[in-house]
């Protein structure tokens, strides 16, 4: 599984990642909440594991928070030191899956873990995205709008898929070059723009309402809000 580990702790964090690699995970990692928030929703992840107390300026609710007001349901573990009963409420109220104390058992992180994971499986596979009236089948890779069948290339079709994954949200270029392209350097062409501008034609041409839009100095945005 691919995880995100948001936590501070030098000595804490080298032992969960250790640990969760030798278990044949991957895991990216952030020591502070503004680079755990970019993380958290710039990329897909099977879970993450959450400290809640972070430098950064970001605590690790606020990151919890955001992203199930995003819409996002990635299952989050939550790590800290508060052991109240009050703490561990607000922990899951804020959108937490599960709250573990400090200090832990690895054994006892890793099991909480699978669980988390096994559940998220169970739930109904995605199969498909939808806004304003533009659909994608994730299984076919057929695209619609308002009932009228689109043809896209493959990397089009990546980079719709993206957009809709952060749908009524800014995507920056480096967002789009790191998740489309696969690229974790700026290769000094204007390979987004291109593109951007073939997937804009083909899923706005025609329409009357504009779905992608370039958001001056910032990214890209697709949404149905006026």
């Amino acid at each position: 599984m691919k995880l995100l580990l948001v936590e501070d702790n030098e000595r804490v964090s080298r032992f969960v990642i250790k640990g969760l690699s030798e278990a044949g995970h991957t895991v990216d990692h952030a020591d502070n909440g503004r680079d755990g928030m970019y993380h958290a929703v710039s990329a897909t992840y099977d879970a993450i594991i959450m400290d809640r107390m972070l430098p950064g300026g970001i605590d690790g609710l606020a990151i919890v928070e955001t992203l199930r007001k995003s819409g996002n349901r990635v299952p989050i573990l939550i790590l800290s030191a508060l052991d109240g009963v009050d703490e561990r409420i607000r922990g899951l109220k804020s959108g937490g899956d599960d709250y573990l104390i400090k200090p832990f058992a690895f054994g006892e992180l890793l099991a909480r873990l699978d669980a988390l994971l096994r559940r998220s499986q169970e739930k109904s596979v995605e199969t498909s995205l939808a806004l304003g009236g533009l659909s994608i089948d994730l299984l076919t890779h057929k695209v619609m709008r308002d009932g009228r069948t689109l043809s896209l290339q493959p990397r089009e079709f990546k980079l719709l898929e993206y957009l809709l994954r952060h749908a009524n949200q800014v995507v920056t270029r480096t967002m789009l070059l790191e998740n489309v392209w696969d690229y974790h350097f700026d290769p000094q062409t204007n390979v987004i723009d291109v593109h951007i501008s073939k997937l804009r034609q083909k899923i706005d041409a025609g329409f009357p309402t504009q779905l992608l839009r370039t958001v001056r100095s910032a990214g890209y945005m697709l949404s149905d809000h006026a």
